[in-house]
């Protein structure tokens, strides 16, 4: 098990830390999990945590602009940071022997970050261009109205990037009270895995961490979506020669006892995938949405959406519509697949080979040190330690009637939005 041998423990201000001492790695992985995403955005400010990591990376006085990247790069090390729904993560990997210098970035920008205001102005341009080189991607434009027509109140319905308008007009004094509330050691978890003494490492994270202060009470998140009463349908019009789309409904948070179920059937559908960010799960060509639509000739690709999540989120399956064929041909298809699931058990074959390519998935996706400091803190994170510890044997306990049980639950008509991709040459006809 990934959690074999962890040893975890709370600093006085609030900081968890989990370390998983590897004695024999060469490398070892910092993870610093801050629990701040777009979960915690509300209007006029969407955009604003993925804005603070970028912030994180403009320097300080021990750490001036760049050279924290560079000395981990010296070092042979990389580093990143990432945004997401529910946490922002930064992370660095480095030969063991260099792990200090991990410590010593992540502890000096959780509370030493200036936020000066050039600094702000020349990020809200990099952020605006990074957003409009999404736009010129069809299958974002199509994803961006999806989720805000299916999702009407949880700030889920925003996009981890913000709204325009909103990277337009957050000021510097916003960005830098998101850091101060969210950006504390009682709102974060560190994670450590790979070739240290434990003891020595806690008490170098106790030097380091310890004197930060805790910040304020976190703002608690009180929206709750509502259940969905009927399909709703949107269309996205943009540049381009190529029609997509998408199809999405409700779906259980991380935690449920739908998850697993959901997980295996998703792997039927599309194949397996590790849930993971490291690691990339190839498709599948012998999966029933590529079957019924590539090999069809309806579709070039299809691909399917199931994230973990703390709050219910979205479970989504999109295809890019080959040429000369039409988007409701390729919706109807999807749609017979999706009702095959919930009117057929899926034969013992076909599940035995989803469970075991989604197990393998999941221990090809946590092999590295990196992989496993990741998988340790977003657990910690977004579900538990324990949802971590079960994860091959509940993927395992999925039955028949489980998914079928799933997808007459979840992949109704009124549970869905449907959205279609066209390009600006289409004037209501055929598309």
């Amino acid at each position: 098990m990934i959690t074999d041998g962890i040893v975890r423990t709370k600093l006085d201000n609030g900081l968890t830390v989990v370390l998983k001492p590897l004695v024999q790695s060469p490398v070892a992985s910092l993870f610093l999990w801050y629990r701040v995403g777009s979960r915690n955005e509300v209007d006029g400010r969407t955009g604003i945590s993925h804005w603070v990591e970028h912030m994180l990376f403009k320097g300080t006085e021990q750490f001036p602009p760049g050279e924290a990247d560079r000395l981990v790069a010296r070092e042979g090390g990389y580093c990143n940071a990432m945004t997401h729904l529910d946490w922002t993560a930064y992370f660095e990997t480095l030969p063991a022997d260099r792990f200090d210098l991990a410590l010593r970035i992540e502890a000096d920008r959780m509370t030493n970050s200036p936020f000066r205001e050039e600094d702000v102005e020349s990020e809200r341009m990099v952020i605006i261009s990074e957003r409009q080189g999404y736009e010129n991607d069809p299958e974002f434009l199509l994803s961006e109205s999806l989720i805000a027509v299916a999702i009407t109140v949880h700030p889920y319905r925003h996009e981890t990037i913000g709204w325009p308008c909103d990277l337009q007009s957050i000021t510097r004094d916003e960005l830098y009270e998101h850091y101060r509330t969210y950006y504390a050691p009682n709102n974060a978890n560190l994670v450590a895995v790979g070739g240290f003494d434990p003891d020595a490492l806690l008490k170098r994270i106790e030097e380091l961490f310890g004197p930060i202060p805790p910040g304020p009470e976190v703002p608690p998140v009180r929206a709750v979506e509502p259940p969905q009463r009927g399909e709703r349908r949107v269309i996205v019009q943009g540049p381009g020669t190529t029609t997509y789309v998408e199809i999405a409904f409700h779906a259980p948070p991380a935690a449920h006892e739908d998850f697993f179920p959901f997980v295996v059937m998703d792997a039927v559908l599309d194949g397996a995938r590790a849930l993971g960010v490291f690691r990339s799960s190839p498709s599948s060509r012998s999966t029933r949405l590529y079957r019924a639509l590539v090999e069809t000739d309806l579709a070039l690709e299809v691909s399917t959406s199931l994230l973990p999540t703390i709050d219910p989120y979205l479970y989504s399956c999109g295809a890019t519509v080959r040429a000369g064929r039409r988007a409701e041909e390729v919706e109807a298809a999807i749609l017979r697949e999706l009702q095959r699931l919930a009117e057929e058990p899926v034969r013992a074959e076909e599940l035995a080979k989803a469970i075991k390519q989604t197990q393998a998935e999941f221990v090809y996706g946590s092999e590295s040190v990196t992989d496993q400091a990741y998988w340790l803190g977003f657990a910690e994170t977004v579900v538990s330690p324990q949802w971590l510890d079960e994860y091959l044997d509940r993927v395992e306990a999925v039955t028949a009637a489980d998914i079928q049980r799933v997808a007459q639950t979840y992949l109704k008509p009124h549970n869905r939005t449907v959205g279609w991709f066209v390009p600006e040459r289409w004037n209501g006809g055929e598309v």
